[in-house]
């Protein structure tokens, strides 16, 4: 070593110190780390001439300038939750910070502004805490937005030292997403906000298929065997209800399932494989769903380790009846949901699982083309001309999710179906008993969201209070209920009539449970002072009305006219009216419980009242002494306790006969000044109302608990009212549409006598015009009915009436028909409409063929298929062609009812001879001076005319353009074709008798 600094010298002597740095940096190479060493080195083993050398990059200071701390606690959390958007809360305000700032403020509508710290500009922009739910509704449900809350924390002394000071900690207790919401204002109060985790057991399939010696990456993109059978795990909650549920399906048949559930977001597990992940992704593109991809974090998931988030554990011999898929998607969702409440404890009602046996399926297409939920032309739920804005007739929120729900899943239970109707039918034959029931449910709030809000740690004195007219709704009931089926008895019954209507009364009523919460009711009633619940209303809107003349101040210095205009007149006036208003006199108390509501609060409210006598008496005995009667006795955060006189005459009253005055402020007008008797008095009295304060928080805490432990009783009750919602709401439906009960029945066969389309029946209704019924016997022996006859003569709406009759049957509604008997069906398919999808490279016939496909895989003999201008995207003579297959498969080997619309004429020759199908159809009917009116009424035979040229010149076609195609039509008919003027009536042939003559 000595050698080895001796050349180093001279290196330093010869080529100076830029040299010598550039040698320096030779030296770890030279070295080994460890023992100490011994190493030489020859002058000539170094490097000659000049040294190219790497610029050196400069040392990182040791101490770099940094944000203030609640900024840096904002940054930490961003980075933490880095797809989330964060809204921190500083005080009266939720700020955004950084790039968030930047992104979002101008979709929110919000100012940016500069905050200067030491470690550069920071863009901030905000908003009233008030306003919370408004912002949300934009981030998390029009822009489909994470977004994490991070809320304020006392810090204790520890805490300040170590946060510099800060009186506040800020961390992320919730993270929101658009199926992870609970109680938000912005909710849609008639429909269920579900979560749905979708868990494919690919690796089942692989290993079945026996392809576990390759890589993983090329397992996870390797096509699947059988993918439409791959076993598929559902799990969905509602956090605003506590509703969950699990389901075992397959990837085939998840086209239908999703539809129903209608999730507001869908979680995936992140592992997925390529191929199954592209699969799920082609499925659920239609209805633009917003799909989270989470980990999946227990290898071998158990129900049990769900206990902690239900009300009721499940029994180890229910578990047992739970598929393995089932178990994996719902630890999925637990886990997810767990994560993204950050802690916040959750109380879910035990899973229930659902079936596809038991449901009634109806795929997407069929949902959307028989507009049952919403409307094809504004896809708006509950929309005009919607099956449900027709049936909706239910008067409480929490109804009318349960209708939606029944609706989507029709039951193919015949007790569960005779159940409803026998409930509907006792309410329509006594309309007394369905007011008097229905006056008490519009009293009855949305009971399951409340209580689930107490479940999760969020109710408040305004939940009590009205899940205590709640359950006094729910006595109401019961009583009536009990009244009416002790005194009334059952209604009178037609002979044969085995349907004991008074029977579904007493199943009703037994049903609910009122011990624990009618006692629960009356201790609300004991402790809540709803007098002082509303002046502490109107309290927080006085403070938000501070909160607005700070905004309107702020706007008036730095904001625009626009951001003017976003304040409403109302709340603007509000605010400047508030701003304005001087304060001279103390605010009094207002305490939302009665001071009876427990033996230290009753104490407490008279020792208050003590003290303040005690404080009316010294400012009485200060206005004698100092001949002052302005004197007030005050408080301020800044000054604390002080005495306040204004007035020139009394400002001007000696203070020296006190020894213990402490002058404040003093002006011409005013003056203050402390006094320790006041102080001392003034102390007690903020103490005893502290004391108050947190008796009332426990006893508040008190009745949540109450009201957690009779959860599982409350959310049942809530049910039987939902149940009684919708059958009163359907008895109404048929009292003013005049429906009939169905008949339902195992058979395969439809008999409806005058069938009405229940949507359609009302918009003519509305312009004064009558529909016209039809009979439908479609089932033994002709399982097709094969339709023909001119457009817009009524074929795809009879197709359409008897597949939403089908479907309000197995609901438990009445039917609009003078008669109806049904056979349950299993699967209701719809190909109607005609639509494309070019950013799937998918035309219309392309569609239309998809469509077609799944009906001819999935189809059952007990399913139910409506079937509209199939072919008609193509050629005539290949949608001819593509027609007769699909008959001929329908009758070959699906064998269930089909009604079969067409414009192909040649269909009904080529079946002829099929004795499992018949032909019906409409017509024309024409006058001798060139009028014309349809015939909607179904007829047996074939109408070989579309009378299109009619519909045309209807349309506003110009009559030269008709014209021409009218002579076109007549040389592509020739001589014998054109019969365009003849009646309607001769295009009608019963090929029936064609056909019997034919093989006679």
């Amino acid at each position: 070593m000595p050698a080895l600094f001796a050349h180093q010298r001279t290196i330093c002597s010869q080529n100076g110190l830029k040299f010598l740095g550039a040698w320096r940096r030779l030296l770890p190479k030279l070295h080994a780390r460890g023992a100490k060493s011994k190493t030489t080195l020859q002058l000539k083993e170094l490097p000659q001439g000049i040294l190219t050398t790497d610029k050196v990059a400069p040392e990182e200071e040791d101490e770099r300038p940094t944000y203030p701390t609640m900024v840096q606690q904002a940054r930490n959390n961003m980075q933490k939750f880095e797809n989330c958007v964060l809204l921190t809360r500083v005080g009266g305000f939720y700020e955004l910070y950084f790039e968030h700032a930047e992104e979002y403020g101008p979709l929110l509508n919000l100012k940016i502004a500069q905050k200067k710290t030491v470690a550069g500009p920071v863009s901030m922009a905000g908003f009233p805490y008030f306003q919370l739910d408004r912002f949300l509704k934009i981030l998390v449900q029009d822009l489909n937005k994470y977004v994490a809350i991070s809320e304020e924390y006392a810090n204790n002394a520890s805490g300040k030292v170590k946060s510099g000071g800060l009186l506040f900690d800020r961390k992320v207790t919730r993270i929101i997403s658009p199926g992870t919401l609970i109680d938000e204002k912005f909710m849609d109060p008639y429909e269920n906000n579900f979560l749905l985790a979708i868990y494919p057991m690919d690796e089942v399939v692989r290993a079945e298929a026996n392809i576990n010696g390759l890589p993983a990456e090329l397992i996870n993109d390797a096509p699947l065997p059988g993918l439409a059978s791959m076993p598929v795990g559902l799990a969905w909650l509602d956090l605003s209800t506590g509703d969950f549920y699990t389901q075992s399906t397959t990837m085939g048949a998840l086209s239908s399932v999703i539809p129903r559930i209608r999730a507001k977001e869908i979680v995936l597990n992140k592992t997925l494989g390529s191929t199954v992940q592209a699969s799920l992704l082609a499925t659920l593109e239609h209805d633009r769903h917003l799909v989270t991809y989470h980990p999946a974090q227990i290898e071998a998931p158990s129900i049990s380790d769900w206990a902690p988030m239900l009300e009721v554990s499940v029994s180890a011999a229910t578990q047992a009846t739970f598929a393995s898929e089932e178990v994996a998607a719902g630890s999925l969702l637990l886990n997810y949901v767990q994560e993204r409440l950050q802690g916040l404890g959750i109380k879910l009602q035990p899973p229930v699982r659902r079936s596809d046996k038991e449901t009634m399926g109806i795929d997407r297409n069929s949902m959307r083309g028989l507009e049952v939920l919403e409307t094809l032309r504004d896809g708006l739920g509950g929309g005009k001309g919607s099956l449900l804005y027709v049936i909706r007739k239910t008067v409480t929120k929490s109804g009318t999710r349960l209708l939606k729900d029944w609706l989507a899943s029709p039951s193919t239970s015949l007790s569960v179906i005779n159940s409803r109707l026998d409930l509907v039918e006792r309410f329509l034959d006594e309309p007394s008993l369905r007011e008097d029931i229905l006056n008490m449910l519009r009293r009855s709030y949305d009971a399951q969201r409340l209580v689930q809000k107490f479940a999760l740690g969020r109710g408040d004195a305004d939940d009590l209070v009205s899940l205590q007219r709640a359950i006094e709704a729910t006595r109401g009931i019961d009583n009536i209920m009990q009244r009416y089926t002790s005194a009334l008895g059952p209604p009178s019954k037609a002979p044969g009539d085995d349907v004991d209507e008074d029977s579904c009364l007493q199943k009703m009523s037994s049903r609910l449970s009122l011990d624990g919460p009618s006692a629960l009711a009356a201790r609300i009633a004991e402790v809540i002072d709803e007098e002082g619940l509303s002046e502490s209303h109107r309290m927080e809107e006085s403070e938000g009305a501070d909160m607005l003349a700070l905004a309107q101040e702020v706007l008036n210095s730095e904001g625009s006219s626009e951001d003017m205009e976003a304040l409403s007149r109302v709340v603007r006036s509000k605010a400047s009216t508030k701003a304005s208003k001087e304060q001279d006199v103390e605010s009094e108390d207002t305490w939302i419980m009665r001071t009876s509501a427990s033996p230290t609060l009753q104490r407490l409210h008279d020792t208050l009242a003590d003290l303040r006598q005690e404080k009316a008496n010294l400012t009485a005995k200060l206005r004698q002494q100092l001949g002052a009667q302005s004197l007030s006795l005050r408080w301020t955060p800044g000054l604390g306790h002080f005495c306040h006189i204004k007035g020139a005459k009394d400002v001007r009253t000696s203070l020296e006969s006190f020894a213990n005055v402490r002058s404040v402020s003093s002006s011409k007008s005013t003056r203050s000044f402390h006094l320790s008797e006041w102080s001392t008095l003034g102390s007690t009295i903020d103490q005893t109302r502290f004391q108050i304060r947190a008796e009332e928080q426990r006893v508040f805490q008190e009745l949540r608990q109450q009201v957690v432990r009779n959860l599982v009783t409350l959310r049942r009750n809530a049910a039987v009212l939902d149940e009684l919602d919708i059958a009163c709401a359907l008895a109404v439906l048929a009292h003013e549409q005049h429906y009939v009960r169905p008949l339902l029945n195992l058979s395969t066969a439809h008999k409806i006598v005058a069938g009405r389309h229940p949507t359609v029946t009302q918009g003519l209704e509305e312009q004064g015009r009558a529909f016209t019924s039809n009979d439908c016997f479609v089932g033994a022996p002709e399982r097709i009915w094969l339709l023909t006859g001119p457009n817009m003569a009524g074929k795809s709406t009879f197709l359409r009436q008897n597949a939403l009759i089908t479907i309000l049957a197995q609901t438990g509604s009445f039917v609009p028909a003078a008669h109806a008997e049904l056979g349950i069906v299993d699967q209701l398919f719809s190909r109607v409409g005609a639509a494309d999808n070019l950013f799937r490279d998918q035309s219309t016939f392309m569609v239309e063929m998809l469509e077609t496909a799944n009906i001819l895989r999935a189809a059952t003999s007990r399913s139910f298929v409506v079937m509209d201008e199939v072919g008609r995207g193509t050629t005539p003579e290949d949608g001819v062609a593509v027609g007769f297959a699909c008959l001929e498969y329908l009758a070959r080997v699906n064998g269930c009812r089909t009604l079969f619309a067409t414009h192909f004429h040649s269909l009904a020759d080529m079946t002829s001879g099929w004795a499992s199908v018949g032909c019906y159809c409409t017509a024309v009917s024409e006058g001798e001076g060139g009028g014309w009116a349809y015939v909607h009424r179904l007829r047996r035979g074939v109408n070989r005319r579309s009378h299109a040229l009619k519909v045309a010149r209807l349309a506003g076609i110009p009559e030269s353009a008709i014209e021409t195609a009218r002579r076109v039509l007549e040389s592509v008919e020739g001589p014998s074709g054109g019969r365009e003027g003849r009646t309607g009536e001769h295009d009608v042939v019963d090929v029936q008798s064609v056909a019997e003559e034919k093989l006679g």
